[in-house]
């Protein structure tokens, strides 16, 4: 009996560390929390509204916040960029009479 009370103990210490940190990876602030939720109230979302219908009106809210979200990184334009381009002067240029041939055929 003490063996089984043992090799109980024992298992139970193995798998403590385990079960632990089961969520560990995924921490989500107070801030983003907030932010979906007010993405999701734009989206149509309305949490004091009827509770007959929650699952579906926050999927549908979800949904369409997905959509918009893609339809913003899936544009025509691209994303925003920051840099700089430079412009040059025109530099001096001397012109010769022999001009190399632009395509060779082989």
């Amino acid at each position: 009996m003490k063996s089984l009370i043992k090799a109980v103990a024992l298992a139970v210490v193995l798998a403590a560390p385990v079960v632990s940190f089961a969520q560990s990876n995924s921490s989500v602030t107070r801030a983003e929390v907030r932010a979906d939720l007010v993405k999701l109230e734009k989206a149509g979302y309305n949490p004091n509204g009827d509770a007959i219908n929650y699952p579906e009106n926050i999927q549908a809210a979800e949904a369409r916040v997905t959509t918009q979200n893609f339809a913003a990184q899936h544009s025509g334009y691209g994303p925003s960029t920051n840099g700089s381009s430079q412009a040059g002067a025109r530099g001096e240029f001397t012109a010769s009479s022999y001009s190399p041939p632009v395509y060779i055929a082989h």
